[in-house]
């Protein structure tokens, strides 16, 4: 097998958010930290308790002293015992109160913290949230008041500070507004006060346009802090560019809903022109199977073409799409192959990075969130045996494919639409392998997904649902060898759970005797 990977897969060693992995990790260090949290607090429980015995003594012994002191201090023992509790016991009792008990929590936290998240981290998980929320169409509310986890309004704050910070003031306006809307309610923060919010929200809206909101906002700031600099300053630009306004409208009469648009703001323009389709898909919304299509597909028991391994128990094989042909694999793999298969790849999981069209460099991006390792065939029995089963089943020669790549998408994780194939625009693509452009993808799921996950093919308006032990298989390149361009997909964000899958890269090098050339295309 080939060990080299060019193209679209290489690790970075930071940025822990979204592997479900780590984060079950830091699960566990925050569970032992909050025990270790618990024995400090024990320890100074017990350290004041001693104290508070040895006060409420001495209040006793003071108390009967001072009654009569001359007689009490006539008894000798009592002079001895106050001269050895000033010179002895208050020493005892200074040493008790000095003895610091936090150094064995101090000390695990310290060791822990070199494994907690860092900025980027958090600011990762913010954006996933926020990915979440643009593509099932959540709303503040559902999310931050949802039945398994609560947002605070430090949380919400948090959210729309991260949007803020990426000039996203869409998301800065949403969250914003939630965590008005919570202290409205009556929640309370020590962080967090309704002015610091009205801040952002007002400026928020006016980068969108709503110069009346804007101005709504701003007045109510200045109602709890009549003296606040920035919103007194605020208050007469937006009046003056509002009266400006609509002096323009009145002179150009600009259309009602123009306006309206104007007013409720939106979404920024985006650098992906089928986004809206792509969330669609991924919501099982806009797929466009009719039904007269749908009856042309079929389930059956594969044997390809009588296959010594699969004449006595075929597979089973399930159209999925026709148009491309998309089929898929039931019950392929079993729980202990791919039990295996996680374990092997789990040590090596490291962000998934992809190859700049332009300068060939692999770097991270925005629109791949997810985590990957790649598995020769020579690093274990069971490798081996999965890419025997691929070559059996496809009848493709898997000599000249990448290795198995085993990529993990958490909570958020994604894939935006992108093809497998190298393009005309990108010749030297897979040169360096020497093997051709990748002919054909075989993607196998190793866990079913709660909520999302799903595998989109944004041109064709198609959607595959992840099912464990079953894997997907099509052709990237017509017989003619041109790319064909409907098997454009994407990997839509998990809402809810954890996604593994396995994907075999097959190139053309190999199938001349297997998928033989054609002119004409499929």
């Amino acid at each position: 097998m080939l060990n080299v990977h060019l193209y679209h897969v290489e690790w970075l060693s930071s940025c822990v958010f979204l592997d479900p992995g780590q984060m079950t990790d830091l699960l566990f260090t925050e569970k032992d930290l909050v025990t270790s949290l618990k024995d400090y607090i024990q320890a100074e429980e017990n350290k004041l308790e001693q104290i508070k015995k040895w006060a409420d003594r001495l209040d006793v012994l003071s108390a009967a002293a001072m009654q009569d002191p001359e007689g009490f201090l006539g008894h000798p023992v009592n002079a001895f015992k106050l001269m050895k509790r000033l010179n002895t016991e208050w020493a005892e009792l200074e040493n008790l109160v000095l003895k610091d008990m936090s150094d064995g929590f101090i000390s695990n936290l310290t060791i822990q913290r070199q494994f907690f998240p860092n900025d980027e981290d958090q600011t990762g998980a913010a954006k996933a949230l926020l990915r979440l929320q643009d593509t099932y169409q959540l709303d503040t509310n559902t999310i931050s008041t949802g039945d398994l986890s609560v947002l605070t309004v430090d949380d919400c704050y948090d959210l729309g500070r991260v949007a803020y910070s990426e000039a996203d003031y869409y998301h800065t306006e949403l969250w914003m507004a939630q965590a008005l809307r919570q202290l409205d309610q009556g929640e309370t923060s020590s962080a967090v006060d309704d002015v610091t919010v009205l801040d952002y929200l007002s400026y928020s809206v006016y980068q969108q346009g709503a110069l009346e909101r804007a101005l709504e906002f701003t007045k109510r700031l200045l109602q709890l802090d009549p003296a606040h600099q920035r919103a007194n300053g605020n208050l007469k630009y937006f009046e003056y560019q509002l009266a400006k306004q609509r002096k323009v409208e009145v002179n150009k009469r600009e259309e009602p809903e123009s306006r309206q648009k104007r007013e409720m703001g939106g979404r920024s323009n985006d650098y992906l022109p089928e986004r809206k389709k792509y969330e669609q898909l991924c919501r099982g919304e806009g797929i466009k199977m009719t039904p007269r299509r749908q009856s042309r597909l079929f389930c059956r028991y594969y044997d390809n073409n009588r296959h010594p391994r699969y004449v006595i128990g075929p597979v089973k094989q399930e159209d999925e799409w026709d148009r491309p042909l998309i089929v898929r694999f039931h019950s392929i793999v079993s729980d202990k192959e791919m039990d295996k298969v996680k374990e092997l790849a789990k040590p090596r999981l490291h962000r998934a990075t992809i190859s700049n069209p332009i300068t060939g460099v692999l770097e991270t991006a925005h629109y791949r969130i997810s985590k990957s390792a790649w598995l020769g065939a020579y690093e274990h029995p069971v490798v081996d045996q999965i890419n025997q089963r691929i070559e059996d089943i496809t009848g493709l020669d898997v000599s000249t494919a990448e290795d198995l790549q085993v990529a993990n998408y958490g909570v958020g994780g994604q894939y935006e639409p992108h093809f497998d194939f190298g393009r005309k625009d990108e010749p030297d693509a897979f040169e360096e392998l020497g093997t051709g452009n990748r002919i054909a993808t075989w993607l196998l799921y190793m866990s079913d997904v709660q909520a999302g996950g799903a595998t989109v093919f944004t041109d064709v308006g198609a959607a595959v649902l992840p099912k464990k032990g079953t894997a997907v298989f099509w052709y990237n390149l017509f017989p003619s060898g041109e790319g064909d361009y409907r098997t454009r997909h994407a990997a839509c964000p998990v809402l809810v759970g954890n996604k593994w899958v396995s994907n075999k890269w097959i190139h053309e090098r190999g199938q001349e005797f297997r998928r033989r050339c054609g002119l004409m295309l499929e």
